[in-house]
């Protein structure tokens, strides 16, 4: 038997098996794509580690700009944690082999990020996530660890609010299948998909691992904080990365005003840029004083993006940019040895809320969480599936409920098309659930869900095929953001207070420190969401 399932194979889900292998576990890997196509290969800045080169920076600094981001809403101890352990992280995966950027010494390069005080950010060009993605893969490929590539996530199996294993669609075959395991961690990344359209994510961060933890029982916290990255490109949405600011890229808008301190925290540049553009503005960055020399040795992958999605070149022309939703703070609620209210139920990276982000993310902060809190929790899990070893059942009443509904969707009337719904849901969220909020917006976008909700049975898939039947995957897909909506919305709704990411123009901004941090919690009972204010649940 398995005794560590990772669901989910980006930098998180990575860095836990490798260290669940380590432990002694039988690990395997289960995915819904493959490894290298996850969405940490989008990252592109760095990973922040207070390296103290030429003793600009430090562990107790790093720290302090975490707490400052988090406006309230962090945990001290677990930022602590996260921080301390940054050049630990860095030197780990420089063992491995991960290709940083070096100084003319050797040493690994750093650039400032948004919010920091410091050069901090250790990277790799332009490709960091995926450099870091790949070399973690190739030391994964070379243990003894299992991997399922193009399994679908359907539920977790939970008996006496104990998991025992998952439930699964294998893509290839459209069998739906039950695998065991004595722990499960949690790697699915976060749910910015459901802003379909305006995102920076892949088409694949559908927030599947999420709605099935709540399902399971699991509490939810903090839905309603989404950060959105200040420069996409303006047509497509994809990311421009916050180095080519850190290298010293001005914002201005088309009188050629500079208009916000472009190292500000995201929150507040992704604000700034919102509101030139409402007002009528169009938004450029410009990085053409940095020189061509320096833009192909250092953002390759920026004038690369940019030719082909804006038709410029950005060494002589500036760069038409948007803010779009980039990263989803909120998620499962983890303590500290990153365990679920399931016993047995791991979760790390983006679909955790371990408390280190809080109301708005440091950029450079969420490579850092996947390494450093992915390895901690493949450590707990193999230790957990030492001390409370499992018979999971080849058959439970889970497999057989999700066996049965995987049979009946082929036979749903499809007389509404739900990707019209999902487009559609993915502009109403980014003009209401985005940047600038009010409680009239967010109940109109509600109601909208709820209809939705009603509507999934009217709805359905046209292809009947059982191989690689992608149209049913994205129908399974839309309802778990369907259902993931909902509690954002909730949220976002009961937070009477702008704080971070969350901005309501019907309440002023407070002060963090006078409010005080209050978590908002989210849970299912008998099928019903429930939601409340306070602290952990």
């Amino acid at each position: 038997m398995i005794d560590v399932l990772i669901i989910g194979g980006g930098g998180a889900g990575l860095s836990a098996a490798l260290a669940a292998q380590e432990a002694g576990a039988k690990v395997a890997v289960l995915g819904k794509t493959y490894p290298t196509r996850s969405q940490t290969s989008m990252a592109q800045g760095g990973i922040n580690a207070a390296l103290g080169n030429a003793g600009e920076d430090s562990i107790e600094a790093h720290i302090a700009d975490t707490l400052k981001a988090s406006h309230g809403l962090g945990s001290e101890e677990m930022i602590h944690r996260l921080c301390a352990k940054g050049p630990e992280a860095v030197s780990w995966l420089d063992a491995l082999g991960t290709p940083f950027s070096r100084l003319d010494g050797g040493k690994v390069a750093q650039r400032r990020l948004g919010g920091a005080s410091a050069k901090r950010a250790c990277y790799a060009q332009d490709y960091t996530g995926l450099k870091i993605l790949h070399t973690l893969y190739d030391a994964a490929s070379g243990r003894e660890i299992a991997f399922y590539d193009e399994y679908f996530l359907l539920n977790f199996i939970v008996e006496e609010n104990r998991v025992l294993g998952v439930t699964v669609i294998e893509t290839g075959s459209g069998e739906v299948k039950a695998i065991g395991a004595k722990s499960v961690v949690m790697a699915t990344g976060g749910y910015a998909g459901i802003y379909r359209g305006f995102t920076t994510n892949s088409s694949a961060s559908t927030g599947d691992g999420t709605a099935a933890a709540i399902r399971a029982g699991a509490v939810l916290s903090d839905m309603e904080f989404i950060q959105f990255h200040p420069t996409a490109l303006k047509k497509s949405g994809v990311l421009i990365s916050e180095s080519a600011r850190g290298a010293g890229g001005y914002l201005l808008n088309a009188k050629g005003e500079r208009f916000v301190d472009e190292l500000a925290p995201r929150d507040v540049v992704a604000k700034a840029i919102w509101e030139q553009i409402e007002s009528g503005e169009e938004v450029f960055l410009d990085i053409r004083h940095l020189g061509e020399a320096f833009i192909e040795e250092n953002l390759p992958q920026e004038r690369k993006l940019a030719r082909l999605y804006e038709g410029i070149d950005l060494c002589k022309e500036m760069i038409p940019v948007k803010p779009v939703a980039h990263y989803t703070m909120g998620g499962v609620e983890v303590d500290g040895k990153h365990m679920t209210k399931v016993e047995g139920l791991f979760a790390a990276g983006e679909c955790a809320n371990a408390y280190v982000h809080g109301a708005n993310r440091l950029g450079g902060n969420s490579l850092l969480e996947t390494v450093v809190f992915g390895k901690e929790a493949g450590t707990e899990a193999a230790a957990f599936a030492r001390l409370n070893g499992s018979t999971a059942p080849a058959s439970s009443a889970q497999f057989e409920k999700d066996s049965a509904f995987v049979a009946a969707i082929p036979h749903f009337t499809n007389q509404i098309d739900f990707y019209e719904k999902r487009d559609f849901m993915g502009k109403i969220f980014y003009r209401n659930v985005g940047i600038l909020r009010s409680e009239m917006g967010l109940k109109g976008v509600l109601a909208v869900i709820r209809q939705m909700q009603k509507e999934l049975p009217f709805m359905g898939i046209a292809d009947k095929s059982r191989e690689y039947n992608t149209n049913l995957l994205e129908f399974i897909e839309f309802g778990n953001m369907v259902e993931l909506a909902e509690t954002i919305l909730v949220g976002a709704i009961g937070r009477n207070e702008s704080r971070g990411a969350h901005q309501r123009v019907d309440f002023p901004r407070e002060d963090d420190e006078k409010f005080g941090g209050v978590h908002s919690l989210s849970w299912k009972e008998n099928g019903v969401l429930c939601n409340e204010f306070g602290g952990m649940k």
